[in-house]
């Protein structure tokens, strides 16, 4: 599908969503209301619901572009409109289908509990996971998503979670590690600026921080708090983020490359699913599309060119901020040593 094609499509579903939601305002709220709903207006009540609780909500997700819709996404879009239509429709019309909403209420206050139920055996499996972890010779930014997955499940809530532990780990109880080194380690960051960037986004935050605090605190206190706590969540991120840099080097094993930029993004690619390697100036010319291509590269005050791009045979699954997936087909990767890195990666190939 074109970019063309694409915006058309998005116009398009915008002009029906707002025909829908509009049509059922004016219906309901409009001067000639009276005039022209009958007194028995229920199967036009009904027909209202089904535009809000489904039309709406399918076409707000399409707007989206998800890849895919969710059951749970459509779930709480549907509420969120019976909740809508319970203030759109007065109460007149809507008194036989009070119940409607309670019910999606309820619905949705199930799934809640269902991933509260998932919170709970993610504790009650915590030593087997830990046992699986010990036993895998692998960072624990890979390996850590990867047993919670396989001990408890792969729903976006465990994601998150796995991801969060992480950042704090990272952050407060990884000061005593030193970064892995040896033939099959490659930092990214040693010849950039990253880490000093990251220090100076810190200072910059915590004198932020301190001043608007501040000022805000004696007109709105819960707002001051509010901003109190995003920049202390933030600060911590960055924390965790950098030791997550500087503990997990790039590495080869057991012929897969596990590749990862802080706490942000992590890719593995297995040797088997390598299509194609361009190094050196072949990838330097090659432009960069960033929805295909996942790239590696330690932010610097300019834009650097990767050493390498590797192409894969089929997409491959990318771990990005807060447990979210993406795939992708490509890698752009920017190493400290890429020659021996190169020397490396032909060796396995060989073999």
């Amino acid at each position: 599908m074109t970019a063309i094609q694409r915006d058309r499509r998005f116009y398009i579903l915008l002009f029906l969503l707002v025909l829908v939601l509009g049509s059922n305002a004016l219906l309901y709220r409009s001067p000639l209301t009276s005039q022209v709903l009958p007194a028995d207006a229920n199967w036009v009540v009904i027909g209202s619901l089904i535009d809000l609780a489904v039309v709406a909500p399918l076409l707000i997700l399409f707007l989206k572009r998800k890849e895919r819709i969710t059951v749970k996404a459509f779930i709480a879009w549907m509420v969120s409109g019976l909740v809508f239509a319970r203030f759109l429709i007065p109460s007149a019309y809507f008194e036989p289908f009070t119940y409607v909403p309670l019910a999606a209420i309820g619905i949705e206050a199930l799934i809640v509990l269902a991933e509260l139920g998932l919170v709970a055996l993610l504790i009650w499996r915590l030593p087997g996971i830990i046992r699986w972890i010990k036993s895998h010779n692998e960072s624990l930014l890979f390996s850590l998503p990867s047993a919670v997955e396989k001990r408890v499940g792969n729903h976006i809530l465990l994601r998150v979670i796995a991801s969060e532990f992480l950042m704090f780990y990272y952050a407060f109880a990884s000061w005593k590690k030193k970064p892995s080194a040896g033939e099959a380690y490659f930092s990214l960051h040693k010849k950039s600026s990253l880490i000093a960037f990251y220090i100076m986004l810190i200072h910059g935050i915590i004198i932020e921080t301190a001043a608007i605090h501040w000022l805000i605190h004696e007109k709105s206190v819960i707002l001051s708090i509010i901003m109190l706590l995003l920049n202390v969540y933030t600060v911590i991120f960055f924390i965790g983020d950098i030791q997550a840099i500087r503990l997990n080097p790039l590495y080869v094993q057991d012929r897969n490359i596990f590749v990862s930029l802080g706490l942000g993004k992590r890719i593995v690619i297995p040797m088997e699913e390598i299509k194609e390697i361009k190094w050196e100036r072949e990838a330097e010319e090659e432009k960069i599309n960033p929805k295909e291509t996942i790239d590696f590269i330690a932010k610097d005050f300019e834009t650097l060119p990767p050493h390498c791009i590797i192409e894969f045979k089929r997409p491959l699954a990318a771990n990005l901020f807060m447990g979210l997936k993406k795939n992708y087909t490509k890698t752009a990767i920017r190493l400290d040593e890429p020659d021996r890195f190169r020397a490396l990666i032909e060796d396995q190939k060989k073999i």
